[in-house]
Parts: C-alpha cells; sequence; structure tokens
C-alpha cells in the first residue's frame, strides 16, 4: 500500500533533481557567454591590442600607457554600463511580471521609460540644457521617470486597481507622455531637437565612472531584495489567497517591489537613454528553461538581460565599424521579432 507513494515521492524528487541540474547548467552557460561578450567588447575597437594586454589594462598594468587609458577611461566603463544596465532592466522586468502576474509589465509598458523621455525633452528644450549642462537631462528624465512610478504606485495603493488594470493605466499614461513630447519637439530648434533625438537613441558610452556608481548601488540594491523574498515570489504564482495563507504580506511585497524596480529602471534610463525590449525578453528566455522558480528565474535574468545589452553594443559597434549604431534602435530591432518568437513558440510555456 505504501508503495505508490514511495514510487511517486522518488518521481517528484528525481524530477526536481533534473530541473535543479538543468537550471544550474543554465546560468553556468549565460555566464560564459556573459564572459565571451565581455571579452569580445574589450577588444571591439579601432585600437586593436591583445586580449592579454586588454585584460592588464584593466588593473592599469599594461606596458603600453594608451591601452590603458582606452581600456579604463572608455572600454571598461561602458561594458560596466551594459552589465548594470542589462541586469537591472531584466530584473526589473522579471520581479514586474511576478508581481502584476503580467508577462507583458515592464519598465516600458507602464510608461516609466516614457516619463523619462518627457522629462529629458523639457530639460532640453524648455529649460535650455541641452547645450549647457550635462547632469541636467539626466536630472530631469530621472523626475519624469519618478512621477509615472508615483501615479502608477498611487493607482495600486490608494485606489486598488488590479494588476492588469495597472498594465491598462501604464499603457494610458505612455500615450499621454509620448504626446507631451511630440509636441515639445514640434517647438524646438534645431540644436534642441537633435540633441532630444540623440538622448533617445539610448547610449552606453556617456556614462562615466560616478554614473556607473550611483547605478550600482540601486541595482544591487533590488537584487538583494530580490533574492532575499525569492520563496515569497514563488508563492505568489499560486494566487494571493495561498501566498497570504502562508504568512507573506503581499501589498508589502508587490508594493516595495514596485517602488525598487521603477527606481532602477528609471536610473538606467536616465543614465543611458530608451533601452527597449531587455526587461521583456531577458526574462522569457530564461523562463523557457528553468521554469518559474525564482530561485533560478532571478539571476538568470540578471545574467540574461546584462548579456542581451551588451551582446546589442558589440553588434552595434562592429557592423560597421568605425560607426557605432545607437544602442536604443539595436535592441528594438532585435529585440521585437524575438520576443514575438517567444510569444509563439513559449506562450504555452508560461
Amino acid at each position: 500500500m505504501n508503495s505508490v507513494p514511495s514510487k511517486l515521492e522518488n518521481n517528484v524528487d528525481e524530477l526536481y533533481r533534473k530541473n535543479q541540474v538543468k537550471s544550474i547548467s543554465f546560468l553556468v552557460i549565460l555566464s560564459g557567454v556573459l564572459l565571451l561578450a565581455i571579452l569580445l567588447s574589450l577588444r571591439a575597437g579601432s585600437y586593436e591590442t591583445p586580449i592579454g594586454e586588454l585584460i592588464k589594462g584593466i588593473f592599469g598594468l599594461s606596458t603600453d600607457r594608451k591601452i590603458n587609458i582606452v581600456v579604463r577611461n572608455n572600454r571598461l566603463p561602458r561594458i560596466l554600463t551594459a552589465i548594470l544596465a542589462g541586469g537591472g532592466l531584466g530584473l526589473a522586468g522579471c520581479i514586474l511580471q511576478a508581481v502584476l502576474r503580467n508577462p507583458l509589465a515592464s519598465s516600458s509598458t507602464l510608461g516609466v521609460s516614457q516619463g523619462a523621455t518627457f522629462g529629458a525633452a523639457f530639460a532640453i528644450v524648455v529649460l535650455g540644457l541641452g547645450t549647457t549642462d550635462g547632469f541636467g537631462i539626466p536630472l530631469c528624465a530621472f523626475v519624469g521617470s519618478i512621477a509615472v512610478a508615483l501615479v502608477i504606485l498611487g493607482l495600486s495603493k490608494f485606489r486598488q486597481v488590479s494588476p492588469e488594470g495597472i498594465v491598462l493605466a501604464g499603457v494610458a499614461i505612455s500615450s499621454m507622455f509620448t504626446g507631451a513630447t511630440t509636441l515639445i519637439q514640434y517647438f524646438a530648434d534645431e540644436v534642441q531637437l537633435s540633441t532630444l533625438v540623440f538622448w533617445t537613441f539610448g547610449d552606453l558610452g556617456s556614462t562615466g565612472w560616478k554614473d556607473l556608481g550611483g547605478m550600482a548601488v540601486i541595482v544591487a540594491l533590488l537584487c538583494v531584495y530580490c533574492f532575499a523574498h525569492r520563496w515569497d515570489y514563488n508563492a505568489l504564482l499560486s494566487g494571493e489567497e495561498t501566498a497570504i495563507s502562508l504568512g507573506i504580506n503581499v501589498k508589502r511585497l508587490t508594493l516595495v517591489g514596485m517602488v525598487l524596480c521603477c527606481l532602477t529602471s528609471s536610473v538606467v534610463v536616465s543614465n543611458v537613454g530608451l533601452i527597449s525590449f531587455i526587461g521583456l525578453v531577458a526574462p522569457h528566455i530564461v523562463r523557457m528553461v528553468v521554469g518559474n522558480n525564482h530561485v533560478y528565474l532571478i539571476p538568470g535574468s540578471i545574467l540574461g538581460g546584462a548579456a542581451l545589452l551588451l551582446l546589442g553594443d558589440l553588434f552595434a559597434r562592429t557592423v560597421i565599424s568605425p560607426v557605432i549604431l545607437p544602442i536604443g534602435a539595436i535592441t528594438s530591432f532585435l529585440g521585437g521579432p524575438l520576443f514575438l518568437y517567444l510569444l509563439f513558440k513559449g506562450g504555452k510555456k508560461q
């Protein structure tokens, strides 16, 4: 009589171990892809040098002083920017999809990116900061994106709008800010319009070490919080009632997660411009392999987002070198078809 339950338990344990091995193996593969992308990005550029000298240049130990300058002042900050921005956007998309229980939730669908674009347009055209204040544009973009986040959180906390309603509200807010940005562009002169368009293209090479420090703090805070609550997100997959019965404060988990995700997306967008589809595509790619287990989905989304953005930037820098294509256009052009493919092929597995 006890043989049947025993066999079921053994089958479940065996299946769990297989999934665990598959998930860990996939994370190792993602780490290898990211490492390869880092090495290729270090070597990409007009100043060609052996990879060994480039690695020494990271620590300022290369015998050629020019290599140390090129690596530490240009290539390394660009690589770290791509890793932080891609990893942050990937994780933010993963958590937003979990707390809103909607696979289309991201900074783009919630209107955070559009709010940042409006802030940049306002700074360039209305305040005239395009050519006189390099810090003003990111600051205004940050304020615009945070304003959208406050509206979304207000709808969630005070109006008790459903998760689906929040995403729809984000779409409406996106339309409003897109229209407002278009009106600002209409009244801009040629210099202001070119500055605004360049910012909206997305640029990973415009950040310095001070900008990287701020991004690193916010992204690290999001990573620590999300990984500490990885089991809570797993429980949330079974529904709010189940999560509440397990002693999880669902409202606090949702609100804090949204605050950190919106803050991360805001900081990334205000520093590097509009980067689309990373927060949507990266979690879906990882989810197709590891499933919905956030123990592996969270680090996988970080690694996947970082690798995707770094590979996209590598493609933008090398496809018609020495011309560097805008990374925002590359991620949209490559990410759009890939996301459609994931919807068609992986939709039944979600």
